[in-house]
């Protein structure tokens, strides 16, 4: 037996990735997705003058991701590979969290944080830490 609302919840929000706001030190505000072994995903290359809008900024990417440009890219400090998400003006929105030594490992982890947005659409407050 179904338990309510249980159908609509993405698998990947149920296995414990987490969304979380963080402030910087000039004020604003970034997200970072986590998996549940702490490590940070992706994170935001924006940010935001309210939590309101960071949150809306990473439900926007989640929801619109077939219209998000992406690839790899040399690490702007050298000596590796990162990832990064656009959106169609050129503005990057998502990158990885950190620097890959091996291309092909940075690509792998590219394509599964693609192949996760869609999952992550519509996903209900325990994505963000909310009570439900």
């Amino acid at each position: 037996m179904e338990r309510s609302g249980e159908a609509a919840r993405p698998a990947v929000a149920v296995m414990g990735m987490r969304c979380q706001i963080d402030i910087d030190g000039r004020g604003g505000f970034g997200w970072r997705l986590v998996a549940p072994n702490g490590r940070a995903v992706a994170v935001s290359l924006t940010s935001h003058d309210s939590h309101a809008r960071c949150r809306t900024a990473f439900v926007r990417l989640c929801a619109r991701h077939a219209e998000m440009g992406g690839g790899i890219q040399h690490s702007t400090e050298g000596g590796g590979w990162v990832w990064v998400v656009w959106e169609t003006s050129g503005r990057h929105l998502a990158g990885a969290a950190r620097t890959y030594e091996r291309h092909a490992t940075c690509r792998a982890a590219y394509d599964r944080f693609r192949a996760m947005l869609p999952e992550l659409v519509g996903a209900g407050p325990e994505l963000f830490g909310d009570s439900s």
